[in-house]
């Protein structure tokens, strides 16, 4: 696992719309910090920090290390992420108390390897992915980055499913009932030419329409 990023944070001391809106006048995201059987904790981030964690991608399955410049750092991963409608700005985060030994439902990414081994894509076939994220019960310090979906041996009409893939110790899929697909490799799609034989019908169809209109002037 990758090391924690840690992120500096700023305490509010009230929280509600009208503090949300004066701490966005002033350059930062407003935010709270929850769970762990203590209570909640607003907080407020530096907009531009935040914007770009957010455009490197991954956002809502990374954990950070909140510091508030007093006392340990909190271990936190987001829970929410509210945009503004018409900008897709932040706007507000929910960050979840990560406690040791509890677990959590996380949505990971899944990475697709091995396509250079695949005979369906060889061939021309075409990857359909059904599932670009799986949701997974993780312990909190086995929660993965990313997934591996290996599509090597996968031929025209093979899937691969959540068996397939490779989880670490003690990661469950959220969903046990069935073993749901996360890609199949599809047949190419190749739109078929019209033959000269179409043509001539398609010509001496539209001949004999314009013979009738001119019958019936």
């Amino acid at each position: 696992m990758a090391e924690i990023e840690t992120i500096v944070a700023q305490k509010r001391d009230r929280a509600g719309k009208g503090a949300a809106r004066a701490t966005r006048r002033e350059g930062r995201v407003p935010g709270v910090i929850y769970g762990g059987k203590e209570p909640p904790q607003p907080i407020s981030l530096d907009y531009n920090y935040l914007l770009r964690v957010l455009r490197r991608g991954g956002f809502m399955s990374t954990q950070f290390m909140i510091d508030l410049g007093e006392g340990a750092p909190v271990r936190v991963i987001p829970r929410d992420l509210q945009l503004d409608p018409v900008r897709d700005l932040p706007v507000h985060v929910d960050l979840l108390r990560l406690v040791k030994g509890a677990t959590i439902n996380v949505e990971i990414p899944v990475v697709f390897v091995g396509e250079e081994e695949s005979p369906g894509l060889k061939r021309g076939g075409v990857l359909n992915v059904v599932r670009h994220d799986v949701e997974l019960i993780c312990p909190i310090e086995s929660i993965p980055e990313q997934i591996e979906g290996d599509l090597s041996g996968l031929d025209i009409g093979d899937g691969l499913h959540i068996s397939a893939i490779k989880l670490p110790d003690g990661v469950h899929p959220a969903i046990t009932d069935r073993d749901f697909t996360i890609a199949t490799i599809a047949a190419p799609t190749v739109e078929t030419a019209p033959s000269e034989e179409d043509e001539g019908e398609a010509t001496e169809a539209g001949g004999e329409a314009d013979e009738d209109e001119a019958e019936s002037e």
